[in-house]
């Protein structure tokens, strides 16, 4: 039976392009590994609704605290966790790149599951230390996740593959909104299980990752820079499905091998550390890093992680009273950016492109922030609870419709953009330095956004929307189209020569594309001119 997900062999890369590289195997090796976002998102979701259950307050004084003291409380409990995450982050890359990809993520999961069981005891200073555990696994495995996905993938349905990265995400998100819901509903205030629950849930995607991952292969690319040319080769050919003599993996291998060689031989011995780290200072290699941070920094201003961590907080400030109404909307909300992350994931990234959608989704956001802004200031939302009119309704439309744009576009090209554009021997480092910059950028709106409620109301909404168009802006002028360009292209768009704006930079590929398959063709031309001599 064909793959209903398989990309035709000659839409880009030519006929010669086997069918069999797009079976389920890249699949398989995406799903496998995007439980780590499966942790991620859980982990974002389940906390914000957990925060508002009685028992939970109970048990940490929330329910007793005066605003400003719950403020601080919620936002040291939710912001410890980022704290976890930067730190996660910036030092897996030495563990990526000493022991693999594979590893990495392995190791991830099982700190994870030492945090969730620390923070099912009971007490704050287990909770902080738990939640801060569970950020370090969080921030070590979503910093390596697309960089592992990325380097096995195709580059027909690279963008597809790491997308699962977000679908996974999204799916553990409504699974957490739901999970607070339903024990909400169902289980009694009086103990501790109902927070307990929510809290255990986190062990579910942490184990099944483990399960997953052990007999997974490592990256061919990291392989490759470690000079295991064997064993790349034959992890190269179990994901393409491919024998390891077949054509297309000499021909891929050739392209790794070149392109490593080239990037040691320019940034000296193998190894060197203090070296690797000026590369992403340098020409060719600083722009992406610093157009990579700028996507990330946006994809938090844009005010996502606001409404994932505090939902139950912005539901009732549009109007919505309850805890069980709260965590219903917020369930919703989940389904609704599942949606389209899938949406994005399946049909959209790999045709319409990256660019496409990171400026329809900015657009669709901004209007969304633009509107709540306009419709908690007339009605005052923020002081007292409005009467459901129509203004209410359509501002509970607006985060829906928010949700459907952030979810196909900001949602996950920043992470997809990231991983495909630095270079290979600096990419663990320099994904670890972007996505770094990501954790600090959610620290600052998950830890203000309490204290930006209290403080300045409407202007909350008003702030992330004229940040999406910052964001706007920012995607127009530097953001390339990367769909369909090989890993090993990248140079051509980002090179040391090439022009800063994104339409000059895809000038410059296609022009360099064009070029390359001309010399080819001379190529093939002179050695049949030899042949027919001979």
């Amino acid at each position: 039976m064909r793959n209903p997900l398989a990309v035709r062999a000659s839409s880009l890369e030519g006929e010669d392009i086997p069918r069999e590289i797009y079976g389920f195997r890249p699949y398989l090796l995406a799903i496998s590994a995007s439980w780590a976002s499966a942790m991620y998102g859980y982990d974002s979701a389940f906390i914000g609704g957990t925060l508002s259950l009685p028992s939970f307050q109970r048990t940490y004084g929330l329910d007793t605290a005066s605003d400003s003291a719950k403020a601080n409380l919620s936002s040291n409990i939710v912001s410890t966790f980022q704290g976890g995450a930067f730190f996660g982050c910036a030092s897996s890359f030495l563990v990526a790149e000493r022991f693999g990809r594979r590893p990495t993520l392995i190791l991830a999961a099982i700190i994870f599951s030492i945090g969730a069981a620390l923070q099912m005891i009971g007490r704050l200073d287990c909770l902080y230390v738990g939640r801060a555990l569970t950020g370090w696994g969080v921030g070590s495995s979503a910093m390596i996740l697309p960089i592992y996905v990325s380097e096995c993938s195709p580059a027909l349905i690279r963008g597809r593959l790491v997308g699962t990265f977000e679908v996974m995400l999204q799916a553990a998100l409504v699974c957490g909104f739901w999970v607070n819901y339903g024990v909400n509903k169902n289980i009694s205030p009086e103990g501790n299980m109902q927070w307990h629950v929510p809290v255990a849930v986190q062990f579910v995607p942490a184990g099944l990752l483990v399960i997953f991952m052990i007999p997974m292969i490592e990256s061919p690319r990291w392989l490759v820079s470690k000079g295991k040319l064997q064993d790349a080769r034959k992890n190269l050919s179990w994901v393409r499905n491919l024998p390891q003599d077949h054509a297309y993996i000499d021909r891929e291998m050739s392209m790794i091998e070149v392109a490593i060689e080239n990037e040691m031989s320019s940034t000296g011995q193998r190894g060197n550390w203090r070296q690797i780290f000026s590369e992403l200072f340098q020409p060719g290699v600083r722009g992406r890093i610093v157009l990579s941070c700028g996507l990330v920094s946006f994809q938090n201003f844009t005010g996502i992680n606001a409404i994932n961590y505090y939902s139950p907080t912005i539901f009732k400030s549009i109007g919505f009273t309850g805890t069980s109404v709260g965590l219903l909307a917020t369930g919703i909300f989940g389904i609704v950016k599942m949606a389209a992350t899938m949406l994005y994931a399946a049909f959209l990234v790999d045709k319409l492109g990256r660019r496409p959608l990171l400026l329809i989704g900015g657009v669709g956001s901004g209007i969304a922030m633009f509107y709540l802004a306009g419709y908690s200031k007339v009605s005052g939302s923020f002081e007292h609870i409005p009467p459901m009119d129509a203004g209410a309704k359509t501002a509970v439309a607006m985060v829906y419709i928010y949700a459907l744009f952030y979810g196909m576009s900001w949602n996950g090209i920043p992470w997809l953009f990231t991983s495909e554009i630095i270079p290979n021997r600096v990419r663990t480092l320099g994904m670890a330095f972007c996505i770094c910059v990501q954790w600090v950028t959610q620290f600052i709106v998950v830890y203000s956004l309490p204290h930006m409620v209290i403080g300045i109301t409407y202007g909350t909404f008003l702030f992330f929307g004229a940040c999406t168009v910052l964001a706007i802006i920012f995607a127009w002028l530097f953001i390339p189209e990367t769909k369909g360009v090989q890993l090993e292209d990248m140079d051509l768009l980002f090179g040391p020569d090439v022009p800063i704006f994104a339409s000059q930079a895809r000038d410059n590929y296609l022009q360099g594309i064009a070029a390359r398959a001309l010399d080819e063709r001379d190529g093939e031309k002179m050695r049949a001119t030899e042949i027919e001599h001979v």
